[in-house]
């Protein structure tokens, strides 16, 4: 299984190694977008739960098609990732390959659904119909420290789209979401537009973030990163915010 050690992988695989033991293989992809802390977490979960846990390297920065940053980036990703999922599954004998997509994804622009399909990926959450909110009911029985973790993603969804996907745009935006969250920010996103960071946070923290001395040291060390203008978004942190430019202009 695609293993990232979110809340819903991280389910995916408890459940699974609870039914099949050391047959059930759970990988996870190591790349610049993927964030070092998402890396730790998936680490920790296996290890504290018995995981059968290996990491591979993939390479969608390799492929011009991902970098240039089209709305459907997202498939060019997990077709590098389940070549390489493929590949190991036929080098040992695994019949199937599974994602921890849930029911609400039928409702979001997921684009990697379509690589999935093509890879014969198969979902099990979504087929058992279990929503976000239901997945984070059962890991909370079940123990898992993922249950109440925010909504991640890779940090080239903070880029625009059609906006260059760079190693170094990557870097910069895990380091300003570092100091968000040493700040004590639970739910944050620094949407990077150039040489502007927008800051989507929970509504809950916005009030926070704007008190004069946070601020001071909010706009301080994202400066220091390179950004010469710090914003916050007044709507707060939404899934899939820079979807919006998709009506604007086309695919």
């Amino acid at each position: 299984m695609a293993y990232s050690g979110g809340v819903d992988s991280a389910y995916l695989a408890y459940a699974a190694t609870r039914a099949l033991g050391g047959s059930a293989l759970c990988i996870t992809a190591d790349s610049p977008s993927y964030p070092e802390r998402h890396r730790q977490m998936a680490v920790r979960v296996a290890r504290e739960f018995g995981f059968q846990h290996e990491i591979i390297r993939t390479d969608e920065m390799s492929r011009p098609e991902y970098r240039a940053n089209p709305a459907n980036r997202c498939y060019f990703c997990k077709t590098e990732l389940y070549t390489h999922l493929s590949a190991i599954a036929r080098e040992r004998g695994i019949p199937t390959i599974v994602d921890g997509s849930n029911a609400d994804d039928r409702g979001d622009y997921r684009p990697g659904r379509q690589a999935a399909r093509e890879f014969g990926v198969l979902s099990p959450l979504e087929s058992a119909g279990l929503t976000k909110a239901e997945i984070r009911e059962l890991s909370h029985r079940a123990g898992l420290p993922t249950w109440d973790e925010p909504a991640s993603a890779c940090l080239s969804s903070r880029i625009p789209y059609h906006d260059e996907v760079t190693d170094e745009k990557l870097r910069t935006i895990e380091k300003a979401e570092s100091v968000l969250r040493e700040l004590g920010f639970r739910i944050c996103r620094v949407r990077h537009h150039g040489d502007i960071a927008r800051l989507e946070l929970g509504r809950d923290e916005i009030a926070r973030a704007i008190e004069p001395d946070l601020a001071e040291t909010i706009d301080r060390e994202l400066r220091a990163l390179g950004y010469s203008h710090v914003t916050i978004d007044l709507r707060g942190y939404r899934l899939g915010s820079l979807n919006d430019a998709l009506r604007l202009r086309p695919v």
